[in-house]
């Protein structure tokens, strides 16, 4: 037997590669498994396709993989399409996908992905749409299945956390070809009741049993509904359409109960908070409002004391600038300038004063001058002395024109 030639590592791959090289092209169905893209610099992605009995590495380049639209994960099931390869440097056999599908939930799964996309675009899951779910709810209305343990986990969290909440139900069948049609119709009955808020609820299950929540009619009807809805489908892990599209999404149905349902306790802590902030924010109002009123009570005082003070001023020079009764004048000048004639003329001015009050009363009496003699005079409203007979003198309080009568 001759001995064959041996060949280097390089001629020996070389062979290997043009022996795969003449594989033609095939589909391949698997499970993807170490996924581990995409590579952070080049963006291709590496991992292996495996069935119950083997395994092979597989690699989608980054433009492969960013034409597919579905992104991969450790459990998928894909349709690989392309052809085996040795990469050189490691002798090592590859499978190049130049196209990659999903298969099975993984087709399911890129259907959602794609109908998510077409009701985002159409602007159903944007926030500013969602209308608020009212905090404190007194009547809600479930739409779930009346036959599961659902029912009984909802009702059972409104009768422990506010058994004040009113409670409706209506019946839908959440699983099965049919439900979608059987949901809307019960989301109409129970938007016509005019709750506060719609509870869709469902309990978990595998990927296809929520599938029903992933439906493009029922998803609309969701969005469409004109009471707030709050959505508690499947588990922690589990988003369906219907989530996305909802006002409101809690993971669970009894997380979504304990949405719409304060617990009373609850309600009386954050009524005492605010009554503790109204207060003060009363008391701090009237404080300001005090001291503003104590301001302008003194700014009030200090003014009208400056006003009271001038108008002071002016009364006492108008009082002395304001001409005396005739009866309350001193007599200013006497023609004889003594002091004993000045003296008489004064006691005169008085007399004519008592006269004058007398006359007023009915009696008829006579002038006297400083000298102490009398004589008569008008019977005017009041007595007018003209002069005194021994000097001649007027006092300046009775210089006024005389009518005389009788002997001079």
């Amino acid at each position: 037997m001759a001995e064959q030639t041996p060949l280097t590592v390089s001629q020996a791959v070389n062979v290997a590669k043009g022996a795969v090289t003449s594989i033609p092209t095939m589909v391949v169905l698997g499970e993807v498994t170490g996924f581990r893209g995409p590579n952070a610099r080049s963006g291709h992605c590496y991992f292996q396709v495996k069935d119950d009995s083997f395994a092979m590495d597989a690699i989608v380049w980054r433009n492969t993989y960013a034409r597919s639209g579905i992104r991969l994960r450790d459990g998928m099931q894909v349709l690989l399409t392309g052809k085996f390869d040795v990469y050189a440097a490691t002798g090592r056999l590859s499978f190049i996908a130049k196209s990659i599908t999903a298969s099975g939930e993984g087709l399911l799964r890129q259907q959602v992905a794609q109908l998510a996309r077409k009701l985002e675009r159409e602007g159903l899951m944007d926030p500013a749409r969602k209308r608020p779910v009212p905090r404190f709810c007194m009547r809600v209305c479930v739409v779930t299945s009346l036959s599961g343990s659902v029912i009984d986990d909802v009702k059972r969290t409104l009768r422990r956390r506010n058994p004040l909440v009113q409670l409706d139900c209506v019946g839908a069948q959440v699983q099965g070809p049919g439900a979608p049609q059987t949901i809307i119709r019960a989301l109409r009955v129970a938007a016509a009741s005019q709750p506060e808020a719609i509870l869709l609820v469902r309990g978990g299950g595998s990927f296809e049993d929520l599938m029903t929540f992933n439906d493009e009619g029922l998803a609309r009807a969701v969005a469409a509904c004109p009471v707030p809805v709050v959505t508690g489908i499947g588990h922690e892990p589990d988003t369906s359409i219907c989530d996305m599209v909802a006002d409101k999404r809690c993971s669970t149905p009894t997380a979504a109960a304990e949405s719409v349902a304060p617990a009373l306790d609850e309600v009386y802590e954050t009524i005492l908070r605010r009554r503790e902030r109204l207060g003060a924010a009363m008391s701090a109002i009237v404080e300001r409002d005090q001291q503003q009123v104590q301001l302008l009570g003194n700014a009030a005082g200090r003014s009208m004391g400056a006003r009271l003070s001038r108008e002071r001023v002016s009364v006492e020079a108008l009082a002395r600038r304001t001409p005396q009764p005739w009866w309350r004048t001193a007599p200013t000048s006497c023609s004889k300038a003594s002091s004993a004639c000045m003296t008489q003329c004064r006691e005169a001015s008085h007399a004519g004063r008592r006269n004058w009050t007398e006359r007023r009363a009915g009696w008829k009496g006579w002038g006297s001058g400083c000298c102490g003699r009398t004589r008569p005079h008008s019977q005017g409203p009041r007595p007018r002395l003209t002069h005194c007979r021994p000097c001649g003198c007027l006092p300046a309080a009775m210089r006024l024109p005389a009518t005389r009568t009788g002997r001079s």
